[in-house]
């Protein structure tokens, strides 16, 4: 059983995210999204890690960086729920809305 889930959204923007690194170098993107997904596994085992961000996000969501991209989710919920897993320099509060 998974200690966390992702949304479709999650999964779309990880897809994207591997697509988008694998255009210059594949084995660049199999390591980050390889530390993506190490990181959610992290956040599941201590799901309190992370911060809010009131100025990105009206609800209570946490956010965690890794390299240049935000895994974004819902801690309270059991397993924990990965909303988003985008890039820090797009517009995250557009995204999210």
């Amino acid at each position: 059983m998974s200690d966390f889930v992702l949304s479709p959204e999650a999964r779309l923007d990880l897809l994207n995210i591997w697509e988008y690194i694998a255009q210059d170098n594949i084995d660049a993107a199999d390591r980050v999204a390889g530390e993506i997904r190490n990181a959610m596994a992290a956040l599941a085992q201590n799901p309190g890690i992370g911060h809010y961000r009131k100025d990105l996000a009206d609800e209570p969501l946490r956010f965690w960086r890794v390299y240049t991209y935000l895994i974004i989710y819902r801690f309270e919920s059991k397993p924990i729920e990965i909303v988003r897993v985008l890039s820090a320099y797009r517009d995250i509060r557009k995204l999210l809305d």
